[in-house]
């Protein structure tokens, strides 16, 4: 058998680890990290339930991490507000100033406005950005990116098309929670309580358990209730595959989670990177995943890592943390419970017993027997053993045989990750290299430099005499300058030149190791001298000019309407409509929608796919060949391709702009109106009408929240024995389907032409009490979404809105219009208030 081979030593990787406080950054260092994410008090990170740090304590931070050779990344992967903007610039200037080595970065404005203020601060891409191919890297690239985090949607093959295609380095998850909708692209939380996942505020909807409803009537699928609750990433065995890759970081999900994870999980990773970089593979054995899984697990599975597996990654049976399954119950008393142990169990440890799906009993070990009486600290797995528990922690009326059982606690464990990073000695040093000069009849030098390129030098102050008995040697040399404990650093290589057979005391290598060391650890806390120009900031703060016609003869609302059915698009071309939009689940009906468009005089734009992937510039290509008006867009690698087609070209709310500096970037290249970002509330949309040319923006203000889009699908995983789209049979071609959530509302589920599902809000919502607002203002682009509408219902809602748009019914009026002929009803959603915002989850 060939040994399996090594990979180059040059192909490393950088292993990221999360840290919401002090604690959790010491953890990560101690345990391995390359480098550490964290986000800010001030707001603009995605985690705003961390602790997170505030500025203050930046340039302490960033100082420590710099002499542990790791670098610090500031999540500020949020949208912004045009308000928002002028405090971010004081941010930007302190997390620039600090050292803080990158910003990740969502909001296409904010990238430009940190560009602006600090051209040498590295700009990541967010996975909230939604680049999920090289062609929408290519695009962004010119926000002036240095890395980007890639969708964790993909698999190993798509990452290497990727990394095959662009000089972008590339960020990819590797470990933790998932997110069952693209990142960026799930707004359940803004639509049914008023939090957005784009803003921090995420309700973890996906956790929740649903019903299924296939073409009308209740589908029992038994224990399978959460529906969209995928297990969490554990994608050690494709570490080696990464690195060949070329993927430069690897990054563990876990802002909100404690130390203990931090320091677990980060300590089998970098022992599993550095297992695949000498071997060539990782060799994770049962108690390495059992203690992973101890920290935080809803089982573990490869996410995307090795392609689409729907029923793998969506079990659907729980969708809370677990931890150890131990095995099922025996036999139970009334303190005691009698279970064949999968695990080793040890007095003190946690436990939990799941006595209805979704519902535990827990407590502690209090005793561990055998049949015959035996009484133990501990027994190993595959053991038979009555497990006693406290008095009074259990209520023994709800378990029963059969009940499953979970160890979800290991104090032993958790001292011993604690100790790793608790002490106050370094446990992880930063590796220099050395070079020391000996000469007799001159001083002794000596250098250091560390892997980033930082070099000190220092020199002894005496002159070397010539040896009687004992010269230098490289070997002594090293054994002296090896002595670094104390320091934050370790010696990785030692280059002596002796020249004259020098006689070195002993005492002077000591003091001037220290020496150099001392220097060494002053010149890293030093921040990076950069070049910080707030003003370059502030200028881009500036409202956007408007032209003068714009202003004194503004023209007259236009009516869009989105169909999503032939039958739509034919009631709303013999209606009173100026566009129409088409959103197609076949690409082979797209030349029919044209069609039937142009009869009627109506002009018509094509959607494309919300996502695009690596193989998949066929779904645009095919775009060339249909005689559209114009084209809806709604990934990067969309507007990078139809513009050269040179028809006008439409910013979906998928770009998710937010501010006037977004809009701007999207207009020049080559965009002709933007659509605001359905994040925005009737205020914050106010604030960015008042920031942008009115003209550049369209308004969606009627329309069901697309709330999930998935690359999960549904369909497959519970309506078919299949995987994925190469074998489900496409059961989403056949069945009308619906989740019902906890409070009885149906939400329509969809799949595109890519597969992918997007899962509609049952309820639409209507912005039509501020739309004579938004005329006043200069706002001439309005649009209707349709989802499930027959003709007749597509056509009273299109007569509806155009009687608004035209003065001649109020914003309530049309309220109540829509009740009265909408099965659904009307709600205010997104474009209410937040002073006033529904019901929070």
């Amino acid at each position: 058998m060939n040994p399996t081979p090594r990979l180059p030593a040059s192909r490393s990787i950088e292993l990221l680890a999360p840290a919401g406080d002090w604690e959790c950054a010491r953890a990560a260092v101690e345990n391995g990290a390359d480098a550490i994410y964290f986000g800010l008090d001030c707001g603009f990170n995605a985690r705003v339930r961390a602790k997170n740090f505030g500025l203050p304590d930046l340039p302490d931070l960033m100082s420590w991490l710099r002499t542990r050779g790791v670098r610090g990344y500031v999540t500020m992967n949020t949208l912004a507000f045009p308000s928002e903007l002028p405090p971010l610039i004081g941010v930007i200037e302190s997390v620039a100033a600090s050292g803080v080595d990158a910003v990740l970065i969502q909001d296409f404005g904010v990238a430009r406005i940190v560009h602006a203020i600090c051209p040498e601060l590295e700009i990541h891409a967010s996975t909230q950005m939604s680049l999920s191919s090289a062609e929408t890297i290519e695009v962004a690239s010119d926000l002036g990116l240095s890395r980007v985090v890639l969708a964790r949607e993909l698999s190993i093959a798509e990452i290497r098309k990727i990394t095959a295609a662009t000089h972008m380095p590339v960020e990819c998850f590797i470990h933790g929670a998932l997110c069952v909708a693209y990142s960026g692209q799930c707004l359940t939380s803004e639509s049914l309580g008023g939090r957005s996942a784009n803003r921090g505020h995420c309700a973890q909807a996906c956790r929740l358990p649903y019903e299924l409803v296939v073409d009308g009537e209740d589908r029992d699928l038994g224990e399978v209730r959460y529906l969209l609750s995928p297990q969490d990433l554990a994608g050690y065995a494709a570490i080696p595959d990464m690195i060949d890759a070329g993927v430069a970081s690897l990054k563990i999900e876990g802002r909100l989670k404690t130390a203990e994870y931090v320091a677990n999980i980060t300590g089998h990773y970098r022992t599993a990177i550095d297992d695949a970089i000498q071997t060539g593979a990782v060799h994770v054995d049962d108690v390495a995943r059992r203690e992973m899984e101890l920290s935080f697990s809803r089982g573990f599975s490869p996410g995307w890592i090795e392609g689409n597996d729907h029923k793998r990654l969506v079990p659907g049976d729980h969708s809370a943390k677990r931890g150890i399954r131990l095995g099922a119950i025996l036999d139970c008393k009334s303190d005691r419970i009698l279970v064949h142990v999968d695990a080793p169990v040890t007095l003190g440890d946690g436990l939990a017993i799941e006595v209805q799906q979704g519902e535990f009993q827990g407590g502690r070990i209090y005793s561990l027997e055998t049949g015959r009486g035996q009484r133990f600290d501990s027994v190993e797995a595959d053991t038979d053993v009555w497990i006693g528990f406290g008095r009074g922690e259990i209520e023994w009326q709800r378990v029963q045989r059969g009940d499953l059982v979970f160890k979800n606690d290991d104090p032993k464990l958790n001292r011993r990750l604690r100790q790793s990073f608790a002490g106050e000695d370094p446990q992880s040093r930063q590796p220099i290299d050395m070079v020391i000069g000996a000469e007799a009849g001159k001083t002794l030098q000596l250098s250091a430099t560390t892997s980033g390129g930082i070099t000190v030098s220092v020199s002894g102050d005496q002159v070397l005499e010539k040896a009687n008995k004992h010269p230098a040697n490289a070997a002594r040399l090293r054994e002296k300058m090896e002595r670094l404990g104390g320091t934050s650093f370790e010696l990785r290589s030692l280059k002596a030149t002796i020249t004259g057979e020098p006689m070195v005391p002993a005492s002077l290598l000591n003091q001037l190791r220290r020496t150099l060391t001392d220097a060494l650890t002053l010149r890293l806390r030093q921040p990076p001298v950069r070049t910080i120009d707030a003003e370059a900031g502030r200028v881009l703060l500036a409202p956007l000019p408007r032209s003068v016609d714009e202003v004194i003869t503004p023209s007259k609302p236009q009516l869009v309407v989105l169909c999503r059915t032939l039958e739509q698009i034919e009631a709303v071309a013999s209606s009173d409509v100026d566009w129409i939009y088409t959103d197609l689940h076949d690409v082979r009906h797209y030349r029919d929608a044209v069609q039937i468009a142009h009869q009627h005089h109506a002009k018509i734009g094509i959607a494309n796919v919300r996502i695009q992937k690596p193989g998949e510039m066929g779904l645009l290509r095919v775009l060339r060949r249909l005689d559209a008006d114009c084209f809806l867009v709604r990934n990067l690698a969309a507007v990078g391709y139809l513009k050269t087609l040179g028809k006008p070209l439409v910013a979906d709310f998928s770009l998710n702009t937010a501010n006037h500096r977004s809009a701007e970037w999207l207009m020049d290249l080559g965009v002709q109106r933007v659509t605001a970002s359905y994040d925005l509330n009737r205020d914050q949309l106010m604030d960015l009408v008042d920031s942008a040319r009115p003209t550049d923006l369209e308004i969606v203000i009627h329309q069901h929240m697309p709330m999930f889009h998935m690359e999960h699908c549904v369909f497959c995983s519970v309506l078919s024995p299949g995987t994925n789209k190469t074998n489900c049979g496409r059961p989403c071609d056949r069945h009308v389907v619906t989740l019902r959530d906890r409070v009885g509302a149906e939400h329509p589920l969809q799949a595109d032409v890519a597969c992918r599902n997007t899962l509609y809000n049952a309820t639409a919502q209507s912005g039509s009490e501020i739309v004579a607002d938004l005329i006043r203002k200069g706002i001439r682009w309005f649009r209707v979404e349709l989802l499930e509408q027959n003709a007749k219902e597509s056509q009273q809602t299109i007569a509806t809105y155009r009687q608004l748009l035209a003065g001649e019914l109020s914003g309530s009026e049309v309220w109540r219009r829509l009740q009265a002929t909408n099965r659904l009803g009307v709600t205010r959603g997104t474009l209410e208030s937040k002073r006033n915002p529904l019901a929070i989850l």
